[in-house]
């Protein structure tokens, strides 16, 4: 392999470099959903390589220099157009005239302004082509455009380098316009694959988000439409405006979920209130006592009494939270079974044990509880074990789960008593 040859591809290196940092930029944008980068961002390739051969030429001697500008000036003007085309060109000028404005710079000025007519044309249909006529069209027009080169600098200016020289020349600057541009268009690929997955994944948040309001909207519907279907059947009048009351506020919580999830899908406790933990478990009972009954599930309760057990936390949210847990017990079990819900201290704390008697979760089930969209449900989502758990972080408690399969699950909730 002779100098110049050697010369030559350390000048290739020089030619991709910009490539990789293209690269890194689009991976970048995907990484970091930088919104700034645009499609422009391309004209770093050319730009740069053009810069770095022509400041790093291969020296053949007097009033002559060979380098690859023609990969990036070719490359820039199919890909850019006429508008990254005219920069690259005039830039190519200024480089050469600025190195040393000798017979080459006009050899340059003669080659590359003719061929820029040619490229042109051709750029504004480059696009449609497939990958694979795009690498012929690009290699023929390297070829076409050296032998003008060679034609003008022994035609017009009587200098003559060898046919070898010329050779290795020509045959180095096709095979490296050809693994430039599959190149490129691999990097091309893989950033449009990088932007549908972008489309997929904003697609996939609506619809999770849509899975989401439906799940905690059906929770309150439910109850309402199991209280709706007691009224029909009860005729103490006290009895049916107690029924009417609890169905009215259900559907009041779904108005609220709703409203939640319209801003974000992530619960929030917007206030801190001072809640009742024994109240609030009646409540919740009351409310979930017609799904119980239509699946022919006992609640038993187990509550303490004092006043002094208080926590701290937002209500309605609290009140969420313990329904989506005793719901996905009551649906976990057959029927004629019990849902136990015991209530306990610990010092500081209070404890809620909400014990089923169903088929019971994995221990790979219980490690994956919390996460969204993850259900141990045929028709579930994991949408309500997502926003309990939410829930109670945010009232600085915590959820442990112990369950064996063909026994049962125990749910116990944490929750720091308020002084």
């Amino acid at each position: 392999m002779s100098l110049i040859t050697k010369d030559l591809l350390i000048n290739f290196l020089f030619t991709i470099l910009p490539l990789f940092l293209v690269q890194m930029i689009y991976f970048a944008k995907y990484s970091y959903r930088f919104e700034n980068f645009k499609k422009r961002t391309f004209a770093i390739f050319p730009i740069v390589s053009l810069i770095l051969c022509m400041i790093f030429p291969v020296d053949t001697g007097p009033y002559y220099v060979w380098d690859l500008r023609w990969i990036p000036f070719i490359l820039g003007w199919l890909y850019g157009g006429y508008k990254l085309g005219i920069p690259l060109l005039f830039l190519m000028l200024f480089i050469r005239f600025w190195l040393n404005g000798d017979n080459g710079f006009y050899i340059a000025c003669i080659t590359f302004f003719s061929f820029s007519i040619v490229l042109f044309f051709i750029s504004k249909y480059f696009s449609q082509f497939s990958v694979k006529y795009k690498v012929i069209i690009s290699s023929s027009l390297t070829f076409i455009g050296l032998m003008i080169s060679l034609l003008v600098s022994e035609q017009l200016f009587n200098i003559n380098r060898g046919a070898n020289l010329w050779t290795q020349y020509i045959s180095i600057q096709i095979i490296a316009m050809v693994f430039t541009n599959l190149l490129w268009e691999v990097i091309q690929a893989n950033f449009q694959v990088l932007q549908k997955l972008v489309k997929a994944e904003k697609l996939q948040m609506v619809s999770h988000l849509a899975a989401s309001i439906s799940h905690e909207v059906r929770n309150p519907l439910t109850a309402s439409r199991g209280f709706i279907q007691m009224l029909s059947e009860e005729t103490s009048d006290q009895k049916r405006k107690q029924y009417t009351e609890i169905a009215l506020q259900e559907l009041d919580r779904a108005t609220e979920v709703i409203n939640d999830y319209l801003t974000f899908a992530k619960p929030a406790l917007e206030k801190e209130e001072k809640i009742h933990v024994a109240e609030e478990i009646q409540h919740v009972t009351n409310i979930i006592t017609p799904l119980a009954n239509m699946n022919s599930i006992q609640i038993k309760l187990s509550l303490l009494e004092d006043d002094q057990y208080v926590v701290k936390g937002e209500r309605k949210k609290f009140q969420q939270c313990l329904i989506n847990i005793l719901k996905n017990g009551i649906e976990s079990m057959e029927a004629n079974g019990t849902l136990h819900v015991i209530q306990t201290n610990n010092q500081d704390t209070i404890q809620i044990d909400i014990r089923d008697e169903g088929s019971g979760m994995t221990q790979e089930q219980i490690n994956r509880l919390g996460e969204p969209y993850f259900t141990t449900k045929e028709k579930g989502t994991g949408l309500g074990m997502m926003v309990s758990y939410s829930i109670i972080n945010q009232m600085d408690g915590q959820i442990t789960v112990v369950s064996e399969q063909g026994i049962g699950t125990c749910f116990s909730i944490k929750l720091p008593i308020y002084q």
